[in-house]
C-alpha cells in the first residue's frame, strides 16, 4: 500500500497581521517628530552659543566704550598691574563663542557678592555709571543683564551690588586676568517652570560672560575694569511657540503624508491580499470547473505577479478537473463496451453448458461457441490496447522533462520501426530539447497513426523558427473529413473502432507536446495537397535546444 504523503502544514506561531505591521510603521512615522523633542540638544546648544555671541557683542562694545573713556582721562588713573602680552599684529582678534550645553558642566547660580577690600576711583565710578546707563537703556530689547566692574572686580555699576566684589568668581578672576571668559550657571527663578520645559536641559541655565576692558597707557595694555554680562537663553519651547503656525503647519503636513501612507499601503497592499484570501476561500468552496473569479485591483508589482500565479494555478486546477471529470466519462465509455461484450458471450457461453436440452433442444455448435470466443479475445485485446494507451498517456502528461534530441539521427530509428513506409526527411537536422526517446515515442504515434490509414508515404521537412523547431509531418493517406477536424486530437476518438483504433495516439502526442513547452495543430493542405498524394498534414512545434 502506498503511504499518502503528509499536507504541508504551517508551523502555528503568533505572526503580526499586515494591518498590524502598516499601523506600526505608520505610527512611528508620526512618532518622529515627537522623538526628536527628545533629541534637541544640539539645537538648544545652538541657541546658548547664539546667546554666547550677542553678550559677546553687547559686553564687546561697552567695554570699548569705557575703555575709551578711561583713555581719555587726565590724569590718567591708576589701573591693574598686570601688564598683559600685546595682540598679534593681526587688526582683527573676533572671539568665537564656544559654550556647549552638552558636555560643559553646569556650574550653580551666581554666587553673591562680597564686600570689596579696596577703594574705588570716583572717576572710574563716573565712568562706569555712564556705561552701565547705555546698557540699561538697551536692556529692554537685549533682555541682558550687565555689570560693570572695576580692575580689583568691584561693581562699579549694576542695580543694588554697587560697592560689592565679585572677583572672586571664577569667571571675574579669569577676566581680571586679562581673559575672556563664559560660563553655563543654573538660573534664579520666582516662578516654576511649566512640566514640559523639564524635559529640556537648557530651559533651568543662564549665559554668563566675563569680558576684560583693555585700555592702552603708556605703561602698555592694562586691564581697565570687567564687563559682566548674563542672559537666559531662548527656550526651545517657547521659540516653537512664537513659531506655532508653521509648526501646526509642519503638523498638518506630516498628518497629510501619514494619511498618503495608509491609503497607498491599504491600496496597493492590503486590500489586494484580502481579496486574494477571499477568492482563495471561494476557489475552496465551489468547483473547480467554474474556474477563478478575475481580482479587480493587484496593488503592487509584487502583489501582481502573487495574484497572476495565483489565478494561473487555479486556472490549471480547473481545466485539470475538467479534464478528469471528461476524460474519466470518455474512459467509462470506452471500457464499457468490450466488457458488456464479454460479458454477454460469458453468459451465453454459460448458459449453453449449463442449460436443459428439454428448454432449450438447440445447444450451440462448435461454430457459434468459436464466434463467442473470438468476440471475448477480441474485446479483451480492445481492453488491453486501451490500457497500454492510457499508459502511454499517463506518462505523456508527465513526462521526464529535458534532454536533447538530434532529428536527423532519429529518422533512422523511426524508418527501422516502420518499414512499410517510406521517409522523406527535408530541410536539414535541428536539436531539439527533449530526450530522443520521447521524440521517437511522438514521431512513433504520427507515423502508426499515418500507417493505418492507408499512407506509404510519410514527409518530414524541419524548419528552424527563432526559439522552436517545427517539423511538418505530411502523409499520403486517406486524410481527414472536414466534419472530423476539430475532433482529431480530442481522447477516444476515432474512425477505425471496428479495425481496434482507440483513439488515443493523437492526443498522447498532444499531451507530450505541451508538457515540453510544444504544440502540434492540423495544417491546411498546401496547393499542392501538403502531400505528394494528399492526406493529412500536421505541424509539431518543439523548443528548440
Amino acid at each position: 500500500m502506498t503511504p499518502t504523503a503528509t499536507p504541508l502544514r504551517i508551523r502555528a506561531k503568533w505572526r503580526p497581521s499586515l494591518g498590524m505591521i502598516v499601523v506600526a510603521v505608520l505610527l512611528a512615522v508620526a512618532a518622529l517628530p515627537l522623538a526628536g523633542l527628545f533629541f534637541f540638544r544640539l539645537y538648544e546648544n545652538q541657541l546658548v552659543r547664539q546667546t554666547e555671541a550677542e553678550l559677546i557683542a553687547q559686553a564687546s562694545v561697552l567695554a570699548a566704550t569705557y575703555a575709551d573713556a578711561v583713555e581719555r582721562l587726565e590724569p590718567p588713573p591708576a589701573l591693574s598691574s598686570v601688564a598683559l602680552t600685546p595682540p598679534a599684529d593681526d587688526r582683527f582678534h573676533p572671539i568665537e563663542p564656544a559654550l556647549d550645553l552638552t558636555g560643559d558642566d553646569v556650574l550653580g547660580p551666581r554666587p553673591p557678592a562680597q564686600p570689596a577690600t579696596t577703594a574705588v576711583d570716583a572717576a572710574l565710578q563716573a565712568i562706569g555709571a555712564q556705561v552701565y546707563a547705555i546698557a540699561r537703556r538697551a536692556q529692554d530689547q537685549m533682555l541682558a543683564g550687565v555689570r560693570v566692574l572695576d580692575f580689583n572686580g568691584v561693581i562699579l555699576a549694576g542695580a543694588e551690588e554697587v560697592g560689592l566684589s565679585l572677583a572672586g568668581v571664577p569667571e571675574v578672576a579669569d577676566a581680571l586676568a586679562g581673559h575672556y571668559h563664559a560660563s553655563l550657571r543654573i538660573r534664579r527663578s520666582q516662578h516654576e517652570p511649566p512640566p514640559l520645559y523639564s524635559i529640556s536641559r537648557g530651559t533651568g541655565v543662564r549665559v554668563f560672560v566675563a569680558l576684560p576692558i583693555i585700555a592702552h597707557t603708556r605703561d602698555g595694555d592694562r586691564v581697565a575694569g570687567v564687563i559682566y554680562a548674563s542672559r537666559t537663553p531662548n527656550n526651545i519651547f517657547r521659540h516653537l511657540y512664537g513659531e506655532r503656525r508653521k509648526v501646526a503647519l509642519a503638523g498638518g503636513c506630516i498628518l497629510a503624508v501619514i494619511l498618503v501612507i495608509a491609503f497607498v499601503f491599504s491600496r496597493t497592499i492590503t486590500r489586494p491580499i484580502h481579496q486574494l484570501v477571499r477568492q482563495t476561500r471561494e476557489l475552496g468552496t465551489r468547483t473547480l470547473d467554474q474556474g477563478p473569479a478575475d481580482a479587480p485591483h493587484y496593488g503592487t508589482r509584487e502583489i501582481a505577479l502573487l495574484s497572476q500565479s495565483f489565478h494561473d494555478m487555479a486556472q490549471r486546477l480547473s481545466d485539470r478537473s475538467r479534464y478528469i471529470t471528461t476524460f474519466a466519462a470518455h474512459v467509462s465509455h470506452e471500457l464499457k463496451s468490450p466488457l458488456t461484450g464479454i460479458q454477454g458471450a460469458a453468459e451465453l457461453l454459460h448458459d449453453d453448458l449449463e442449460g436443459d436440452e428439454a428448454m432449450d433442444p438447440r445447444p450451440m455448435d462448435t461454430e457459434q461457441r468459436r464466434r463467442f470466443l473470438g468476440n471475448i479475445l477480441a474485446d479483451t485485446r480492445r481492453l488491453t490496447a486501451l490500457v497500454q494507451r492510457l499508459r502511454d498517456l499517463a506518462q505523456a502528461d508527465n513526462p521526464v522533462r529535458g534532454g536533447r534530441a538530434d532529428l536527423a539521427a532519429l529518422w533512422p530509428h523511426l524508418a527501422a520501426q516502420f518499414p512499410g513506409l517510406a521517409l522523406d526527411p527535408r530541410g536539414g537536422n535541428a536539436t531539439v530539447a527533449m530526450s530522443a526517446e520521447n521524440a521517437l515515442i511522438l514521431f512513433s504515434h504520427l507515423a502508426d497513426n499515418a500507417g493505418r490509414h492507408g499512407a506509404t508515404t510519410l514527409t518530414l521537412d524541419v524548419a528552424v523558427r527563432d526559439w522552436a523547431v517545427v517539423v511538418t509531418v505530411a502523409d499520403n493517406g486517406q486524410g481527414i473529413s472536414p466534419a472530423n477536424r476539430e475532433r482529431v486530437f480530442d481522447a477516444f476518438f476515432t474512425t477505425r473502432r471496428d479495425s481496434g483504433g482507440t483513439g488515443m495516439g493523437l492526443h498522447i502526442v498532444q499531451s507530450l507536446l505541451r508538457a515540453h513547452g510544444g504544440d502540434i495543430r492540423l495544417a491546411e493542405k498546401s496547393p499542392e495537397g501538403g502531400s505528394p498524394q494528399g492526406g493529412a498534414v500536421f505541424e509539431v512545434t518543439l523548443p528548440r535546444a
